[in-house]
């Protein structure tokens, strides 16, 4: 029997956000989201989990306004970060230095936030290493780190195109380069 969602008996504001995206697997579509990863397949490919656990997450967190379904071409749909999902950019960070700091493989981690102004790092409080301003996300790369490991022919295409800088929110992969669903899954 799986465990419910949310947190009764529970008012604050901590659990109700856990009830949003507390569960196995939506932080790191949330993150996929902010490094630009719009497509159903594409979410698929890199995180390789269940189509309809994707599912489900993509429902709730849509439900929820943290992301938004979007028309692309044809009958396509891609996803996007609302402004409430973009609020969440300075916890997907945290996490993410807090994971570098104390769990990064020994070669370092696998990414580095990067100011784009002057391509200095930027620290786990949001703040440019180089002039000390506070980086929007929007101002945020992405970039490999030394322990990226080095691109494989096995490697989904969210995976390759991460292994080159790329600003944060836009769309990283150009619908050209992206796996085709087959007929009848989800795009």
């Amino acid at each position: 029997m799986p465990l419910p969602r949310d947190y009764s008996g529970q008012t604050c504001a901590l659990a109700r956000s856990m009830e949003i995206i507390g569960e196995r697997w939506t932080l790191l579509i949330v993150r996929d989201a902010f490094y630009g990863v719009r497509r159903f397949g594409e979410f698929a490919a890199h995180l390789r989990l269940p189509r309809a656990v994707l599912t489900d997450r993509l429902t709730t967190l849509t439900e929820a306004g943290v992301l938004r379904r979007l028309p692309d071409t044809g009958r396509r749909e891609v996803y996007g970060l609302t402004p409430k999902g973009v609020a969440l950019w300075p916890a997907v960070r945290a996490l993410t230095s807090w994971g570098d700091e104390f769990y990064a493989a020994d070669g370092g981690p696998r990414r580095v936030f990067r100011h784009a102004d002057d391509d200095a790092p930027i620290a786990a409080d949001g703040r440019c290493t180089g002039c000390g301003v506070p980086v929007p996300v929007g101002d945020t790369l992405v970039t490999p780190g030394p322990g990226l490991a080095p691109a494989t022919a096995e490697d989904d295409p969210v995976t390759a195109a991460l292994a080159r800088p790329h600003r944060l929110l836009q769309p990283l992969l150009i619908p050209s380069t992206t796996q085709r669903p087959t007929r009848g899954t989800h795009s």
